[in-house]
């Protein structure tokens, strides 16, 4: 999608989420917020476009490209401090979107987790903005230090469903919880393989099956 096509639909999102947004605040007794410079949907675009670009950090995506190449596209574009004060405020309807956007359980669906890591492991004693939450886990290429992003996709390559837990968490542990809706044939490799969680999974209409492992050939879908 162009990063107009990606304005319209989360402008669209937020116009019909705006009922339910409302209520949410006047239930927690917020009072109604000022408009600011930037709207919720370009702050939401801007965020979301950043996962296309291919920019290592939001801090040079953003000093680099959007002020400097789309100050056309966002007139009312804030200094880089203040975005991220603003990333917040967009937190929760940026989540209802995302959810938006899962595909449909086709019958055959993929699980597995990647590492998010917060700092250098060295740095880990210095570590503060994370502290609380993040933690020292292993994956296949080594130790860590931070959170894993657990995520269930469709055979098109369509998200199903994701969830974030520390970096200690065993694979299996989110399993039941991410896979709930699914059914039909659900692969993964080796870290979900128990005999417990298969039962389980049965029980919940799903037959758990391991993937060849990434140096081998998979006869009809890779991943």
């Amino acid at each position: 999608m162009s990063l107009l096509e990606w304005f319209c639909a989360v402008d669209d999102f937020l116009l019909s989420l705006a009922p339910q947004l409302k209520a949410s605040q006047l239930a927690a007794g917020k009072q109604r917020e000022r408009a600011g410079q930037l709207c919720p949907s370009e702050i939401m675009t801007i965020l979301i476009h950043f996962h296309q670009s291919h920019y290592r950090t939001f801090k040079a995506y953003y000093t680099k490209h959007v002020q400097v190449h789309l100050a056309s596209e966002f007139p009312h574009l804030v200094s880089y401090q203040r975005f991220v004060a603003l990333i917040p405020s967009v937190l929760v309807p940026l989540l209802a979107y995302l959810q938006s956007c899962y595909g449909a359980c086709t019958g055959i669906s993929f699980i597995d987790s990647t590492s998010l890591e917060v700092c250098d492991p060295k740095r880990i004693s210095q570590h503060r903005v994370f502290a609380a939450d993040a933690r020292r886990g292993k994956t296949s290429t080594g130790w860590f230090y931070g959170f894993k992003l657990h995520l269930a996709v469709n055979d098109r390559g369509e998200l199903l469903a994701c969830c974030l837990t520390p970096g200690n968490v065993d694979d299996r542990t989110p399993v039941p919880t991410l896979v709930k809706n699914l059914r039909g044939k659900l692969f993964g490799d080796r870290g979900y393989i128990s005999t417990p969680l298969t039962q389980l999974l049965f029980e919940q209409g799903l037959h758990h099956h391991q993937v060849a492992q990434k140096h081998e050939r998979l006869p009809h879908a890779s991943f």
